[in-house]
């Protein structure tokens, strides 16, 4: 039978990406946080970390944590006294969520917002911040109650709802415009991505065959993405929802007016679903509904 403190404690190394992090936030030390891994690994004979900085799951400690996150939902449904902190009902559940900047930027902190009268308890949230494209890995690592991702296929245990699309226009300020033209080949000018793993930009010059970006400018953070652009440091895409008033107002002039790339946006959820985590769900399905592109 599996020992959950054990668990807590892989959960705890993952999450804050290493030891010493985990021991502070278990309120336990450096050192029985390393047993507790050991005696994990010794109970299963194979290891569920890879000792990298952060360290990493194996295959097995990735089923682990998804047995854990399920476990925790399906205690707090029951009405149990949970295994998780503060998960009991009179304390807020704590919500692990990964999403994209740009859907916090918009429309997701409304989603959050659940009412009163809609749920018994409250939620206390930690947000991990990651490109759409790529938030699913938390889910699959275990890593995360619920995920906002651009992928329609669930995770093993896993549900999921399709939210809308979140629509982004080409946009650049009117400086910009003045120095380079609106005739350049823009794959030649400066633009913007908010990480690595953001395609966006590739897929717009694509469409318009104009070949890889040369001159990127990396920002990964979808309100200084947005405050770069009017600054003139580059051109880049931006959510509808995030440009507001900029067009009409003159602050940014969009460079394909007929041209928007729909960006598809799933809910991400364990089958075991609490009550809370349920209502939650419910709320954010509604906001998306009357925020994104249905």
């Amino acid at each position: 039978m599996i020992d959950y403190p054990l668990l807590q404690a892989l959960a705890a190394v993952i999450t804050e990406k290493g030891f010493e992090k985990a021991s502070k936030k278990l309120f336990i030390t450096q050192s029985a946080v390393s047993r507790r891994i050991r005696q994990l690994e010794s109970t299963l004979g194979e290891p569920v970390l890879v000792r990298s900085q952060p360290p990493k799951l194996t295959v097995t400690g990735q089923r682990l944590l998804n047995h854990l996150q399920q476990v925790m939902q399906l205690e707090v449904a029951l009405g149990m006294a949970n295994i998780a902190e503060d998960s009991a009902y009179d304390k807020p559940l704590t919500v692990r969520l990964a999403t994209n900047a740009d859907s916090l930027a918009t429309w997701l902190p409304e989603a959050l917002a659940v009412p009163e009268s809609a749920m018994a308890g409250k939620l206390k949230f930690e947000l991990v911040v990651e490109d759409q494209s790529v938030t699913l890995n938390r889910m699959k690592a275990g890593e995360v109650m619920i995920c906002i991702s651009s992928h329609p296929e669930p995770v093993n245990g896993g549900s999921v709802d399709a939210l809308g699309a979140l629509p982004y226009k080409a946009v650049a300020s009117p400086a910009f415009i003045e120095r380079h033209g609106l005739d350049a080949e823009l794959s030649d000018l400066p633009c913007l991505v908010f990480d690595e793993n953001d395609t966006l930009q590739h897929e717009f010059l694509d469409d318009f065959n104009y070949g890889k970006p040369k001159f990127i400018h990396s920002c990964p953070s979808s309100e200084g993405f947005k405050q770069m652009i009017i600054a003139g440091l580059g051109y880049g895409l931006l959510p509808e929802l995030q440009i507001g008033n900029s067009l009409n107002n003159g602050e940014l002039v969009d460079l394909k007016p007929t041209y928007v790339i729909n960006t598809p946006l799933f809910w991400h959820y364990w089958h075991t679903e609490s009550p809370q985590l349920k209502a939650l769900r419910q709320h954010a399905l509604c906001v998306a509904q009357n925020r994104l592109k249905q």
